[in-house]
């Protein structure tokens, strides 16, 4: 019997962020700024990482939003 490990969350850098969200990093922060958009994690320094998981949530939650045509 084999048990699923569950999948790792991979942190994000703000590029792909960027791809996945399909919005420009202005509009990500503004987003933030309005707790509409999920925070980064800082690992250290000055860098920023966001978990792919809540990204992908997010976006999952805007495509459901949008009004049907």
């Amino acid at each position: 019997m084999s048990v699923d490990k569950p999948q790792a969350d991979r942190l994000l850098r703000l590029a792909q962020v960027i791809e996945i969200a399909g919005i420009g990093k202005t509009m990500i922060y503004r987003l933030m700024r309005q707790q509409k958009f999920p925070q980064p994690f800082k690992p250290g320094g000055y860098a920023s990482r966001w978990s792919e998981s809540e990204v992908e949530a997010w976006r999952q939650a805007q495509r459901e939003s949008a009004p049907s045509k």
